[in-house]
């Protein structure tokens, strides 16, 4: 009421609370945008690192090794259908392989391996009493698929695949006949070992291995006919280390 006496009527405004209240200075729109701007860049960093985690795996099961050697080279007595007989010495020498892993149990394996030398002596009654000797280079060039079995340290594992076989005459007083050419066998090579792990990245290798290719004959040298008409399964027995990484 007035001072007149008349009655007087005032709007109420909203009741406070006493909660300070929220405000923005963007709009809905855009406030909407950036919580969905936020949510893919979560999403991205946990692709990321999801990326991350099987790059790391897979790393892991495609490993690579490369190995060192010392090898053996034996060949067998070899008695044939044309009367000619073929002995020979040991030779010594050395094996470089790579092997790369397809899966955790299998790999792709190259060898290169070289001897020193050893004495290949053809027997027949036109040769003479000590028949005809060569003394040879061998060098094996090789590819194989390996199969591993892992049994904690101890790895066996088998191998098998194709190769060449070089078989080089080395002329001095030890080769008794003059024209003898360079062989190159295609065969293939077999074998089966152990390897056994030292370290993460060292491992200590053996394996008992073969390789098949006809006998040389070097190219009938001083017009004496070499030929046997056989294979050899020449024995290649190794020792050494490999490198993982």
């Amino acid at each position: 009421m007035d001072r007149f006496g008349h009655l007087q009527f005032f709007k109420r405004g909203p009741a406070r609370t006493g909660a300070p209240e929220l405000t923005s200075s963007l709009p809905a729109g855009r406030l909407r945008s950036r919580e969905v701007q936020d949510r893919m860049k979560k999403i991205a960093l946990i692709a990321f690192l999801l990326a991350v985690c099987v790059a790391a795996g897979r790393a892991q099961e495609s490993r690579q090794d490369v190995s060192i050697s010392g090898m053996g080279l034996i060949e067998p007595f070899i008695a044939s259908s044309t009367d000619v007989q073929v002995h020979s010495t040991t030779a010594y020498g050395a094996l470089a392989s790579y092997r790369f892993m397809l899966t955790p149990s299998s790999a792709l394996e190259a060898n290169y391996g070289i001897t020193y030398q050893n004495k290949i002596n053809y027997a027949e009654p036109n040769f003479g009493p000590l028949g005809i000797t060569i003394l040879t280079r061998n060098q094996e060039i090789s590819v194989a698929y390996v199969r591993t079995f892992y049994y904690h340290k101890l790895n066996p594992f088998i191998e098998g695949g194709p190769g060449a076989m070089i078989f080089l005459p080395i002329v001095n007083s030890g080769t008794t006949v003059l024209g003898a050419k360079q062989v190159t066998g295609i065969g293939g090579m077999y074998g089966a070992g152990f390897a056994y792990e030292i370290s993460p990245s060292f491992d200590i290798r053996g394996e008992f291995r073969s390789f098949v290719t006809k006998v040389p004959s070097f190219g009938d040298p001083g017009g004496y006919k070499f030929d046997t008409n056989k294979w050899y399964n020449i024995f290649t027995p190794t020792v050494g280390v490999a490198y993982h990484f």
